[in-house]
Order: structure tokens, then sequence, then C-alpha cells
């Protein structure tokens, strides 16, 4: 997105383009998208969805959220690194998710090395957060896809042996659980966004 990418939302103030497209994109614009994040669920979840979304758009996925929770017991990674097999065929039958058996099968392995890493690090979020850029290269609203801690971000986690977690897929999510604040300037979430950054605690 660049400095120009707002238009004017249903109460004519001015929003990031993109969110305008659906009242879902609106609401998810409005209440999440950009506010920092320190749930390890939540946190999870989002990394296995933008791992999904590869390849599609997020509006699919979006509308698909509430499903892929149900399919996947609210994303609670210790439930998940459980699943077999029988789990996989089962997911990759359900009609309310994307039905992509590699997917599906990163999904199962990503909770177990969760787990390992909240043994090692005491947290998603304490490891995760290290990786919040101090001094953005890129204009908030400017159109990057990738940033030098998205980079190392992802080497790290392919490293501990995650999936589907390529340098932009790790770069929406950062930009999703408020490690960044891509918020157009003149949009009109881009202060509260700044402002939640600015109470927020970040784990240690």
């Amino acid at each position: 997105m660049s400095l120009s990418m707002t238009d004017a939302g249903p109460d004519g103030r001015l929003r990031c383009r993109w969110c305008l497209a659906t009242a879902d994109y609106l609401t998810y614009h409005d209440k999440e998208w950009g506010f920092p994040v320190a749930d390890d669920i939540r946190l999870f979840e989002k990394l296995c969805l933008e791992g999904f979304q590869a390849g599609l758009s997020w509006r699919t996925v979006l509308e698909k959220r509430e499903n892929f929770r149900r399919a996947f017991q609210g994303f609670d990674f210790a439930n998940i690194a459980l699943y077999e097999e029988s789990d996989v065929e089962r997911l990759v039958q359900d009609p309310g998710i994307i039905r992509h058996r590699g997917k599906i099968a990163a999904t199962i392995n990503n909770a177990r090395r969760a787990l390992e890493m909240v043994e090692r690090e005491g947290s998603l979020a304490r490891f995760i957060w290290r990786f919040e850029p101090v001094v953005r290269q890129n204009e908030p609203g400017a159109a990057a896809t990738t940033c030098p801690e998205s980079i190392a971000l992802s080497k790290e986690l392919k490293q501990r042996g995650w999936q589907f977690v390529g340098p932009t897929t790790v770069y929406s999510f950062m930009q999703a659980m408020g490690l960044v604040n891509d918020h157009a300037p003149d949009c009109v979430m881009h202060r509260q966004v700044e402002e939640a950054r600015a109470r927020f605690q970040r784990p240690v």
C-alpha cells in the first residue's frame, strides 16, 4: 500500500483502500489488523492461516476462519500436535476449510514445533517479538512484502522445522499481529494502532 492508498469508509473517514472491498475486511481492518498480539494461540493461528493463504487471497481465508477454528480445535497447538494421519484424512474431507493436504500436514507439524519452542523459549510470543523491526525500512503504508526481520524470522523458523513460513508469509503475519504498523499514515486506524503499540508490553 502506498501513502495515497486510502479512501473514505462508510463513516466518511479515511481507511486503507484494501479494507473497503467487503464488510468482513472492514471489520478485520478496524478491529484486528496491526494491533499487537502476545497470545500464543492467536499467534499460532495467524501463522497457520497465513500459510493456508499462500497462493490465495486473505479474503478466502477470512471467510473460512471460523471453520478453520472449528476444524483445528481453536488452534490450540497442544491438541493439534497429537493429530495423526486419520486427522489429516478427516480434514482433507472438510469442505469448510482449504483442503490442501500439504498445508494441513504443515499445521500439524508446526504445532509440534510450537510446543518445542514454548519449552525452549518460554512462549511463542517471547520468541516472535524479538524480531520486531527497530528501524522501519519502509514508510507506513508502503507496498512492502518483506523486511530484514521477516527474512530473519522465516529463516529461523525453517531451521527449527516449521513449514509454509516464507519471508512474505511471515511479513504478512507481522503486519497483522502488530510487529509493524502498515496502516497508511492518513488511515484513521494508523494512530490507534500506534497508540496500542506504545501501550503494549513486549514479552520478555
